[in-house]
This record gives C-alpha cells, structure tokens and sequence, in this order.
C-alpha cells in the first residue's frame, strides 16, 4: 500500500526544493500544500533569520551548496525578492491534476533555484511551464482566480493551526518533520506506520 505525506512549502525556500526531490524518491503520495511561509511566520512569532541575520545568511549559502551536491542538485538561484512566490503556489493550486501540481511544482523550483529564471508574475511562470511541456491550459485560466487565491490562504490557515513554522514541513499522520534534514525521519517514520499496520 503507497504511503501518505503532506508537503507544506514556499517556493521561496530553497530547503523546501531539497526536500521535494527526495520526497519525489519515496513510495509515497504527496500532498502538495503550498503556503505563504512569511505570514506563518509572522503569526507565529517567527522570523527568518537567514534573512536577517548576516552571518547565518552566508552559512546557509554554504550549507545549501553542501545538501545541493550530497542530492545532486544543480543550483543557480534567482533573486528571491523578484519572484512572485504567491503566484508560482496558485500555478500549482490550479493544476488539472495531483500528478499535474507535481509537475508544475519541480518545473518552478528548477527554473528559480536551478536555472536562475527570474518569474516576476503569472504571464512568466506560463511561459517557464509551457516552455518545460507543460499543459498550461487549465493553469492560466485559474492562477489569478479567487479561488486559488482562497486556497492559497486556506493553506497558510492550515499550516498556522498545524503547528508549522517554516518551510518545508512533512506530515507523516500526526507527526511533525520540520527541514530538509528531516528526511531520514519522515522514512523511519513511514517505516513505522507500515510496520503497525
């Protein structure tokens, strides 16, 4: 029997991109929840310190370097704050499919993260998608919709009544893994779950 997971991520969060290719590894179904992780973080009391400390900042870069080359991941990131996070979340809420929003989700980590593309609104992350052979055609009908914008809120709800933090967050059931760290947890803890059933 395939496993379950929930993914709670921000496309701004390169961790979150790691995660998401070792996820992609396991005999598991994700469900992909994308957040708006500075407002999870702000009604949390948390803040990001990689942002606003100097010195953890250039560590992180180190740190995701390493984790990038232990995973085989080609890094090339883009500038962060011209991106449109918000806008790459509701491409995937507008996915035809799961498989689709699967998709639509490595297609935009690797084109910010990977390949230095810079998706400023929807019109660029339509084209980012198509140009990877993506159907975009249910996408750009729903990305700007009032819909995917109140799922996209939905999601931050969730995750602030969730118990999360940051980006990226599994649920394995009940259980917590907070980081791109936490891999090895989130497979002990399947294993666990299989082995009780």
């Amino acid at each position: 029997m395939t496993q379950h997971v929930e993914l709670f991520y921000d496309f701004r969060s390169p961790y979150s991109y790691l995660a998401f290719t070792q996820l992609r590894q396991m005999d598991v179904t994700i469900a992909l929840k994308p957040m708006q992780i500075l407002k999870v973080m702000d009604r949390v009391g948390n803040v990001p310190t990689t942002i606003t400390c100097a010195p953890k900042g250039r560590y992180a870069r180190v740190d995701l370097a390493r984790w990038a080359q232990r995973y085989g991941v080609t890094l090339n990131p883009s500038d962060m704050k011209a991106n449109d996070g918000d806008a790459m979340a509701r491409a995937v809420l507008a996915a035809a499919t799961p498989d689709q929003a699967a998709e639509v989700t490595l297609a935009l980590y690797r084109a910010i993260w990977s390949k230095g593309e810079t998706l400023a609104n929807s019109d660029a992350i339509l084209a980012a998608l198509a140009g990877q052979g993506i159907d975009t055609t249910e996408i750009a009908r729903r990305i700007d919709d009032p819909a995917a914008i109140a799922q996209l809120e939905a999601n931050t709800d969730e995750a602030v009544d969730r118990g999360v933090f940051g980006s990226p967050t599994v649920f394995v059931g009940d259980a917590m893994f907070f980081g791109n760290d936490r891999m090895d947890f989130v497979r002990e803890e399947l294993a666990r779950q299989e082995a009780a059933v």
